[in-house]
């Protein structure tokens, strides 16, 4: 993957598909330009064998192909500026999910760009708009901020967040914030 926010969009597709009821994105940049992103989910969690072989191309659980791909290109990407995957991942009746941190240099001449981060969320939210998402950029130059819960607060049951108009809006705000530096 070219840009970051395919690997993102990738990753949380899994929490969607894990029976995830909440996912929380958060990207922060330090003074330093170490990037930390973490996607965290309550969906049903992994194996301990599950997460010991997750970043192995050809290990995965799907039935309609021998490889997967998504956590093994993360883990590379943030190896190859010197930073790190991190897997924690829980199948407990009452605690499961799954938390993956990856660390990047964003000084690296191998950091890869972060790419369309706006439309990556909405695609997500309308996507499965009934799953709560909550994402945060920050920087130490500015904070951009979404969460689906409140958006379903304010719209009440009967506007989906897949809807257009809905769709714009978040797009738009989230542009404001990204254009508020």
């Amino acid at each position: 993957m070219k840009e970051l926010s395919l690997n993102i969009l990738d990753v949380a597709k899994n929490s969607v598909v894990a029976g995830a009821e909440n996912v929380i994105i958060s990207l922060f940049t330090d003074a330093d330009g170490i990037l930390t992103l973490t996607i965290k989910d309550d969906g049903c969690g992994m194996t301990e064998e599950t997460v010991k072989n997750v970043t192995d191309p050809f290990y995965t659980t799907r039935t309609t192909r021998k490889v997967g791909m998504g956590l093994p290109l993360l883990k590379l990407a943030a190896e190859q500026t010197g930073g790190y995957l991190k897997l924690e991942s829980s199948k407990a009746e009452h605690d499961h999910g799954t938390t993956v941190i990856a660390v990047f240099d964003t000084k690296s001449i191998d950091f890869m760009p972060i790419g369309d981060i706006i439309s990556t969320i909405c695609i997500l939210i309308a996507g499965s708009p009934e799953i709560d998402f909550e994402f945060s950029d920050i920087t130490d130059k500015r904070e951009v901020r979404l969460h689906t819960t409140e958006l379903k607060a304010v719209l009440g049951e009967d506007i989906s967040l897949a809807e257009p108009e809905v769709q714009t809006w978040m797009s738009e705000y989230l542009s404001e914030q990204y254009n508020e530096q």
